[in-house]
């Protein structure tokens, strides 16, 4: 059809509110079309889904996100001046600079033994109560980011909140999203004064630290990086890594559901609970899509797209759809033995090359850390009281809503043991 007699397309912004991660699947079940048009917040947007789709988004020469990521979305979740909206030269210096904190072997290990060292320590004082998989596992993962990336922090647990809240309040208005706003604030101001302090000798600096690198990283133009951008990209190492108690609580789900799932995790499997990994983040809703803007006129299999338009990549919908997957709404974590998944097949996070894209640098940091966490929870015993375990798709981004209580943990004597204070 013409463009020019294309009938107006009624906005989709309230049922997007209305229906979540549900809102895009059910706009690609009502048409045959390769896309779905629609308009969000009065701009013209299309919905790509699938693998070869993936790689059509992710080529820079079809869509860039530097100008599409709302203002609100980085107020709250990524910041401004933040990786996620550079392209080009700017964006693959500063995506080194991740991929040369986040993707080596020694780097990654040595985060996942933070955290793993945290939680063996935290789990003592579970013991015999309540506790709240959520609450106890952003803590956790709280602390042992910041003690990796060479961050003192006398009190965790205010900063597991607002790291929380940044995720936790950036796709919705109200008063979630203001809570986000407040908290990325307070941690900026925090976070750049901090460089200033290394820059000029008040703070110390562990070698070769998180910390280090990003007070100490020029951009594309020789030029350190500002205190304030800094500090924005300080928080998306930590911020992402404490969105992992998403997931893990999402395993606590998964296990309660599923008790006979337990056996491959307590039996010390490492293929299994990478397997299990990754059924998480196929199954389990974390990002509905993302988005960028037509960078000129596209087409996608005959279908028009004008320069400027938005263009998003449905994750959720990909991620269960029966063409890619057997029995999708299925939590089966085997469908990960028989073959793992493809770069753009699985995309919780996005997709794309990781090495020159913008797909997530912490996407190993994810999957090591779900490693280490997910067979400790398994190997705990406790007793799952009445409480609101429904995980709603009309709340963005979802979780569970009680949190997994835990009544009565029980720490099985090697976990007990194992426990170590890394110095």
């Amino acid at each position: 059809m013409n463009e020019s007699r294309r009938p107006p397309i009624a906005d989709s912004s309230l049922a997007l509110l209305a229906k979540g991660y549900a809102w895009l699947p059910d706009r690609r079940r009502r048409t045959t079309a390769p896309l779905v048009r629609t308009r969000l917040m009065g701009q013209e947007a299309v919905v790509l889904h699938g693998p070869e789709a993936v790689r059509f988004f992710y080529d820079e020469k079809h869509v860039e996100r530097r100008t599409a990521l709302p203002g609100p979305v980085l107020s709250t979740l990524f910041g401004h001046g933040a990786v996620h909206t550079l392209d080009g030269p700017d964006h693959r210096v500063r995506k080194e600079l991740f991929l040369s904190l986040l993707t080596g072997a020694e780097a990654v290990a040595g985060l996942v033994d933070r955290v793993a060292a945290a939680w063996d320590d935290a789990v003592e004082s579970w013991s015999g109560r309540r506790a709240v998989l959520f609450d106890e596992t952003s803590r956790v993962l709280t602390r042992g980011v910041c003690q990796w990336a060479g961050i003192v922090v006398e009190d965790v647990e205010p900063l597991a909140r607002d790291l929380v809240a940044m995720v936790d309040g950036f796709a919705t208005p109200g008063p979630r999203h203001w809570r986000a706003r407040r908290a990325r604030a307070r941690c900026e101001t925090w976070l750049g004064r901090l460089v200033e302090d290394v820059r000029s000798g008040l703070v110390a600096a562990p070698t070769n630290s998180v910390l280090e690198g990003m007070a100490r990283h020029r951009d594309a133009d020789g030029r350190l990086l500002d205190p304030h951008t800094a500090a924005v990209e300080l928080l998306n190492v930590i911020r992402p890594t404490v969105a992992v108690c998403w997931f893990v609580t999402y395993a606590g789900h998964a296990l309660h559901r599923r008790p006979g799932l337990r056996e491959g995790l307590i039996g010390d499997d490492p293929a299994y609970a990478v397997a299990f990994a990754h059924e998480l983040r196929r199954f389990y809703p974390f990002a509905p899509f993302v988005g960028g803007q037509a960078v000129t006129d596209l087409e996608w299999w005959g279908e028009p797209i004008r320069s400027g338009t938005l263009v998003l990549l449905d994750l959720y919908g990909q991620n269960h759809d029966p063409d890619l997957w057997d029995d999708p709404y299925t939590f089966e974590p085997h469908r990960f033995l028989q073959r793992p998944p493809e770069r753009d097949e699985l995309i919780p996070q996005g997709g794309g090359d990781r090495e020159a894209g913008h797909r997530c640098p912490g996407e190993d940091v994810t999957i090591a850390l779900l490693r280490a966490l997910v067979p400790r929870l398994a190997r705990l015993e406790y007793e799952v009281p009445d409480q609101d375990l429904r995980i709603p798709l009309n709340r963005m981004p979802t979780r569970v809503r009680s949190g997994f209580v835990m009544d009565a943990v029980k720490v099985p004597a090697p976990v007990l043991s194992a426990a170590r204070p890394i110095s």
